[in-house]
């Protein structure tokens, strides 16, 4: 666990806020929703934690983007006043395989979305070993996707952003994975439960319905999704 180091200006509150999005955003890939920090800050509503988010953000701790519900980012600053690792030495970056497309829309015909093998002529991504967990950099064979479409966009996941994914086979509910639909051939990319008789694919966008897949057997998960690298870091 980092050290939480007491910063001129800082209360032991902002601090712990910026802990539980720190390691949020580090085991799940995308950043909390402001009632996720809310209970793992222990603080007592949404409305507190909001005056602790507006607060980090004028002093530089956070990036803020209120069109939608998990708008939230931790800064430079941040990583260097509390010994978060900057690493920009060449050898210290993993260099990580674009093997194709995923949809985040409705399931699209598996060939325009082929990450079933992976194409290293497609490229590839350079990130900072720093900015991943440490489980994820130990478990390694981590690939990369470029996503089309906009059903996770509630989750900062736009259309052409990448998802750096770790192979998987068996996920929690509630996480956000890479499948194929075997029965029809089909791919997408949504937040997964597992309800028994059947498996529930959910976007994270209020005007798009879940999915309901009626035979779990069809559903085959290549990957969750451990971190979202947005266009706009690309450029």
């Amino acid at each position: 666990m980092m050290a939480r180091r007491k910063k001129e200006g800082l209360n032991e509150k902002h601090i712990k806020v910026l802990h539980v999005l720190y390691t949020y955003t580090g085991k799940h890939g995308y950043p909390p929703t402001i009632r996720e920090i809310c209970e793992r800050a222990e603080l007592s509503s949404t409305s507190v934690a909001n005056y602790y988010l507006e607060r980090l953000e004028e002093k530089g701790y956070i990036q803020r983007d209120r069109g939608i519900s998990r708008g939230l980012k931790v800064t430079l600053k941040y990583m260097k006043e509390f010994g978060v690792q900057v690493r920009n030495a060449v050898d210290e970056l993993l260099q990580i395989p674009m093997v194709g497309r995923i949809v985040a829309s409705e399931p699209v015909p598996f060939p325009t979305s082929d990450f079933s093998s992976y194409d290293y002529e497609s490229g590839s991504i350079n990130i900072a070993e720093s900015l991943l967990s440490p489980q994820h950099v130990r478990q390694g064979n981590l690939f990369a996707l470029e996503v089309s479409g906009d059903s996770m966009i509630d989750a900062m996941v736009n259309d052409g952003d990448v998802v750096i994914m770790q192979p998987a086979t068996n996920v929690r509910d509630g996480e956000m994975v890479a499948v194929w639909l075997n029965d029809k051939d089909e791919t997408t990319l949504k937040y997964f439960y597992n309800e028994g008789s059947r498996v529930r694919l959910q976007p994270a966008n209020p005007t798009m319905d879940a999915i309901y897949v009626n035979d779990p057997s069809t559903v085959e998960i290549r990957g969750r999704v451990v971190m979202v690298v947005r266009q706009m870091e690309m450029q």
